[in-house]
């Protein structure tokens, strides 16, 4: 039974904390400083994103042997997308989960 108590306690918590998670649609509107507008009036710095390895850039140097440049696996985030974001508890820090293909 203690086990059972510590679960209603920690649930009933997390829910009198209020809100302890939200998701959110925004707009990247700058790349470096990485910077994502939520609404006209809130838009979130780089220190308040999390961006998985997913949403880097990331490419391949063929050199000279090949095609002599880079390939593009991944292009990252770019100003103009929309990402849907999840808010961590306590409003601190979003995870940018995934580029939106309709915004």
């Amino acid at each position: 039974m203690a086990l059972l108590d510590s679960i209603k306690k920690a649930g009933a918590a997390a829910y009198a904390a209020g809100n302890p998670m939200a998701v959110l649609v925004g707009k990247v509107t700058s790349i470096n400083p990485l910077e994502v507008n939520v609404d006209p009036r809130f838009t979130l710095p780089e220190d308040f994103l999390i961006i998985p390895e997913s949403l880097t850039k990331f490419e391949v140097d063929l050199g000279e042997a090949a095609t002599g440049g880079k390939v593009v696996i991944r292009k990252g985030l770019e100003a103009g997308d929309a990402v849907l974001m999840l808010r961590v508890q306590g409003g601190q820090q979003y995870v940018v989960l995934d580029k939106l293909v309709r915004p």
